[in-house]
Order: C-alpha cells, then sequence, then structure tokens
C-alpha cells in the first residue's frame, strides 16, 4: 500500500432496495438499470417519488424531441405561439404533448402530495409534466409483494394491484462505505458520508472544508 498522509473517500453512494417481497424478481429494476439502458416494457410502476423517481419517470415517459433540447417541441408543449399571432404568443393556445411512451405509476409510502420534496421552482414543472402525459401518482402507499402480475399495493386500506411489466427502485440511496472497512482512517465525504437526501453543494463544501483543514 503506498504511504499516503490522508485517504479521503468520496465514493458516492449505492441504491437502496427496499424489504419488499419479492424485490429480486426479474421484473424489478434498480434506477441504474434504466439509466445503463435496461430494456423497459410499456407498463411501469416506479417506487419512489423523490428527485430521482421523478427523473426516471420523466426519462421513460418521453416520445420524440425532448423538449429540454428542442424548441419548437418546448413551445408546443407550453402552449406558446411562436409566430406571435396568439396575444401575448399564448391567448387561445391550448398546449399539445407527445403520445406517451408508456403507462407509468409513480409511487411514494408517505402521505404528503407526490413531489413536495422537489425545488420550490421547478417542483411544479416536473409534476405537470408528467400530469400532462398520464402518470398516475400516488400517495400512502404501502408495498405487499411483488410477483408474476405485477406490484401489489394498500392505499387508504384498499388493496391493488397494478398489473405492470416492470418495477423500478427509486427508493433512496446508501453510502457507498465497502473500501471504509479497509481504510479505517480515511475521511468520509458527499455520498459516502451521508446519502439522505443527496446534495452535490454539501459535497463540493465537504471537499473544499477539508483540503483547507489538511
Amino acid at each position: 500500500m503506498l504511504g499516503f498522509d490522508e485517504i479521503i473517500l468520496a465514493t458516492g453512494v449505492t441504491p437502496r432496495t427496499p424489504e419488499i417481497p419479492g424485490h429480486d424478481h426479474a421484473k424489478v429494476l434498480s434506477y441504474l438499470d434504466v439509466i445503463n439502458g435496461t430494456e423497459v416494457g410499456k407498463s411501469v410502476a416506479v417506487i419512489g417519488a423523490g428527485g430521482i423517481g421523478f427523473d426516471v419517470s420523466e426519462f421513460l415517459i418521453h416520445s420524440g424531441p425532448s423538449a429540454s433540447q428542442d424548441i419548437p417541441t418546448f413551445m408546443r408543449e407550453w402552449g406558446i405561439d411562436m409566430s406571435l399571432e396568439a396575444r401575448g404568443g399564448v391567448e387561445g393556445m391550448v398546449p399539445e404533448f407527445s403520445k406517451p411512451a408508456r403507462e407509468i405509476f409513480l409511487l411514494q409510502r408517505k402521505a404528503k402530495k407526490v413531489g413536495a420534496g422537489l425545488g420550490k421552482t421547478t417542483g411544479w414543472i416536473h409534476r405537470t409534466n408528467l400530469t400532462k402525459r398520464g402518470v398516475k401518482m400516488m400517495a400512502g402507499v404501502t408495498y405487499d409483494k411483488i410477483d408474476d402480475i405485477g406490484l401489489h399495493i394498500t392505499v387508504s386500506g384498499e388493496s391493488k394491484t397494478l398489473v405492470v411489466d416492470n418495477i423500478i427502485i427509486c427508493a433512496g440511496q446508501e453510502p457507498e462505505r465497502r473500501l471504509a472497512n479497509e481504510l479505517p482512517n480515511a475521511h468520509l465525504i458527499g455520498g459516502a458520508d451521508i446519502a439522505a437526501e443527496l446534495d452535490a453543494r454539501r459535497a463540493i463544501d465537504q471537499g473544499t472544508r477539508l483540503a483547507l483543514e489538511i
């Protein structure tokens, strides 16, 4: 082993897998699987409605050009007249959304409003985008089991079965600390230190302060 004076572990996080009966079923994917290109079916239940759950849902629901990268698509989806014939560019305009690529259920355990923890200035945009594309958002969900049929849940005391092709787990993260066992004196920063409410600003602050200290 090389003789470094200090070692910093900024190894990030790993996805958390909730203890739901059937969580190892072939239908179940993690958000990393989706990001890395694993094929996803036409009907999906997303477990976890935090930032990652919303991002994964937006990624899976889109068909055609992305409004974030194509100006005409953005204008059409938000009902803006690029010819400026409509008064103010918006009067009488009706937003037009492309057909959703999938049927999606976005679920959370907490009973409060889905997406309540998103950014104050952008959260409403994410909720609107998904609502306009028919994403079904459900709060106060208890996850009963996963099997060949799909995801079995209980909402407000009523049992429901979501017949879906895939269940995608977006239920938070755990610190990635496997190296910490071999490096007990290492400094932990970022997600390796605290994975809850993962925050890039906090990680950068920790790294900066630690660099100044050592």
